[in-house]
């Protein structure tokens, strides 16, 4: 039986636009881009060029610090740009997809029989190893670092994310081995929802099963980290999303790697909310083509992402590898209101109940409608405990943002940023009073933090 962890803090936002239960086939002859920054800590060196024709799971890139980690085409097909910003830094690599799907070919293996270093090399060959994170600083993991243990998280609380066990289905076999493979590299931990019922979750093999209750941020795994056994300083443990642990059972089980996943179309401003089954890094746009409302578009915010972690983005991006859905809410620069913030504002979603708005968060059953507007501008930061009632970690987290801020690395370590991620700010962001860019301020600081310590 696995152990259940109540949650008493965090929240979470009712929005419209929920996808349904049904499942849409999106084309994949389309284009289809690696883009390095989804990859953190990672210097891409390109190895393809222009008009090169690959393979799915041929490489189209390397770390140049760490040349085993590969990250490969998810299409066959030609690769048409290799687009540059600044410095020559590589923004892109896009592969025209030829509609095929050839794939390279790897032999099917039986987990059981295999070294830790076979399953670690299986891995990397495969190009699967970029997306396997670690704590601390929330980067790409190194595959030479020993880790202490190994964190999945099957289920994502963030607003409109997809349930995975819609995406589980048809694929628990996968999904098992993944596990078993990766509980041979280090002790695995599986965090679960006490929602969920399939048998692959609630009886999964070869893990310590852990059984979440309670709001957002429940689903992120930096909490369940926090809950199970919390990262300390000179520790490394490694976070992968279950998706991609279905794709390391299939290279495993099949000797094939299926780039396709299944995400979340989903936003008020989406005309049939659904689950849609993509290819990794397809073009934004090949992805809604059908599903934007039809009118005001151009007063429509798309976001690369879910509503609290993802980022602003057009229909010729391209989806972001560690991304499960494409929301797309309103942008709200056409809204005009009579007297503005002195209305009582009953329609307006609020945690506070200096708003009247809170009143109906009593009964509202059928979601908010939010649009993308900030409401405000950044001023000082007030220590009103505001953070802490939406943090579900046994950290500081008002006392931990001051130290980032002033950029005090002896406070930053004593207030615990190494089990810390950008994503587990979101919340705290979204609720702050001060518009404070909390994210951006983690992902500066870890950045920092891992900078001193080279």
């Amino acid at each position: 039986m696995s152990e259940i962890i109540r949650l008493r803090k965090g929240l979470d936002i009712n929005l419209k636009g929920a996808p349904a239960s049904d499942i849409v086939s999106v084309q994949n002859d389309g284009l289809f881009a690696l883009v390095p920054d989804n990859f953190t800590g990672v210097v891409p060196k390109v190895v393809v060029k222009e008009n090169d024709h690959v393979l799915a799971g041929q490489v189209l890139f390397l770390d140049k610090n760490v040349p085993e980690i590969k990250f490969v085409s998810p299409v066959s097909g030609q690769v048409v740009a290799i687009n540059r910003g600044a410095r020559r830094k590589v923004l892109s690599v896009v592969v025209k997809s030829d509609g095929k799907q050839e794939s390279v070919k790897f032999a099917a293996k039986s987990v059981q029989s295999l070294t830790v270093q076979d399953i670690l090399s299986s891995i990397l060959e495969a190009g699967l190893f970029a997306f396997v994170r670690q704590r601390p600083y929330d980067i790409i993991a190194n595959p030479n670092d020993a880790p202490r243990e190994i964190f999945v998280s099957a289920f994502d609380s963030n607003p409109l994310a997809p349930d995975f066990e819609t995406v589980l289905k048809g694929h628990e076999l996968e999904f098992q081995i993944g596990l078993s493979a990766l509980s041979k590299i280090a002790r695995t931990n599986l965090g679960i929802s006490w929602k969920q019922t399939s048998q692959a979750l609630t009886a999964a093999k070869n893990v310590d099963i852990y059984t979440f209750r309670g709001a957002h941020p429940a689903g992120n795994v930096g909490v369940q980290i926090n809950h199970i056994n919390p990262v300390n300083k000179g520790e490394v443990v490694w976070t992968i999303a279950p998706q991609h642990v279905i794709m390391i059972g299939s290279l495993f089980n099949n000797g094939s790697v299926d780039f396709s996943q299944i995400i979340s179309v989903a936003g008020s401003c989406i005309s049939k909310p659904s689950y849609a089954k993509v290819i990794m890094g397809a073009q934004l746009g090949s992805i809604v083509k059908d599903s934007l409302a039809l009118t005001g578009k151009e007063h429509i915010r798309l976001i690369n992402g879910n509503v609290l972690t993802g980022s602003k983005a057009n229909t010729e991006d391209f989806l972001n590898v560690f991304a499960n859905c494409v929301t797309a809410i309103p942008e709200g620069d056409d809204v005009n209101e009579f007297m503005g913030w002195i209305m009582p504002r009953f329609k307006m979603f609020s945690t506070s109940r200096a708003s009247m708005g809170w009143l109906k968060g009593l009964f509202c059953k059928k979601g908010y409608d939010i649009d993308a507007r900030v409401k405000g501008s950044e001023r000082h930061m007030i220590m009103s405990g505001e953070y802490d009632r939406v943090f579900p970690m046994d950290i500081y987290p008002e006392y931990l943002v001051k130290a980032m801020i002033t950029g005090n690395i002896d406070k930053m370590e004593a207030y615990g940023i190494y089990e810390v991620a950008p994503e587990d700010f979101a919340l705290c962001e979204f609720v702050d009073s001060s518009k404070l860019e909390l994210q951006r301020i983690v992902r500066e600081s870890l950045d920092k933090l891992r900078a001193e310590m080279a």
